[in-house]
């Protein structure tokens, strides 16, 4: 774990002090990020070839991955209707839209840095002994640039607040993946903090793997990559089928991605007026996501 709480989430803060209206940079950050991303998984990758007796703790990761990602998603999937209950979306989109695979290809191309990663562990073995303390320096530095982003995002106070759909859809979201990440830390005999954080990933695989791998080490880290990253693909299939009846559910369940990556296939199925819904809850937990994990982890 990295040292200090105020440590982890110094680079964050100075991050989001910086406001820039030039997109050119912008830009140049969104893709320096990308890149820094990449690093990070590679060096998990090598983390996860490193760990001792690994053919069972692949069988540990994937019970780890399936009893969180279950209950998560039921807990999500059970509070997320009352919303188009009680505060209903109207939709007008369109069923145009790209192939699963082909909107999925960016999520499988992480995956595939990770598997390099252990390729490369597992046939040079013996060399990995700095991988991680590069990967709490490299992760401080893309908290830095986390920041620069989620401050430039285009959203204001005042937007975030009047959008009482976006916020409700985020909350719901937050509270009942840490009622599922509690359940599932009961069942596999973890600390309830550590149920907490694992539940805090909200559909951020990148950064949740990175930030639980700092924290717990790579087997829960590569449980928690796999476990948001069967919430987009999931999210990707679902939200064409939802998001005419129940749509609040549809970009709920898509979590932090609702503002970027899954963005487009919200507003193609859904029509416009779902995107400031989406862009908001989407922010929201791409916020709390560092914020949470980091803080149920230091406690």
């Amino acid at each position: 774990m990295l040292s200090g709480l105020l440590f982890i989430f110094l680079p964050l803060i100075m991050g989001y002090l910086i406001s820039t209206s030039n997109q050119s940079l912008l830009e140049r950050l969104n893709r320096l990020c990308s890149h820094t991303v990449l690093f990070i998984l590679l060096l998990m990758g090598l983390s996860i070839a490193d760990m001792d007796g690994l053919g069972e703790n692949v069988q540990n990761i994937l019970t780890i991955t399936a009893c969180f990602f279950l209950l998560i998603s039921l807990c999500n999937l059970l509070a997320l209707p009352l919303i188009d209950r009680v505060m209903p979306l109207k939709v007008e989109g369109k069923h145009n839209q790209l192939p699963l695979f082909q909107m999925a290809s960016e999520s499988l191309k992480l995956v595939a840095i990770v598997a390099l990663g252990v390729i490369i562990g597992l046939l040079i073995p013996g060399y990995w002994h700095w991988v991680h303390t590069a990967s709490e320096w490299t992760l401080l530095v893309l908290l830095f640039f986390i920041g620069i982003q989620l401050r430039n995002s285009g959203l204001t106070l005042k937007e975030i607040l009047i959008n009482k759909q976006g916020l409700t859809i985020a909350a719901v979201v937050a509270i009942t993946s840490w009622i599922g990440g509690i359940l599932a830390a009961i069942v596999l005999g973890l600390p309830i903090l550590q149920g907490l954080a694992m539940g805090s990933g909200f559909g951020w695989y990148s950064l949740s793997g990175i930030l639980i791998t700092d924290s717990y080490g790579p087997l829960y880290g590569s449980a928690s990559l796999i476990i948001e990253l069967l919430r987009e693909l999931l999210a990707l299939s679902f939200i064409p089928i939802l998001i005419k009846s129940r749509p609040c559910t549809a970009i709920g369940f898509a979590g932090a991605t609702a503002m970027d990556f899954t963005l487009p296939v919200i507003q193609t199925t859904g029509g416009i007026r779902c995107v400031p819904v989406a862009i908001v809850s989407g922010f929201l937990l791409s916020l709390l996501v560092p914020v949470c994990i980091l803080a149920f982890a230091s406690m």
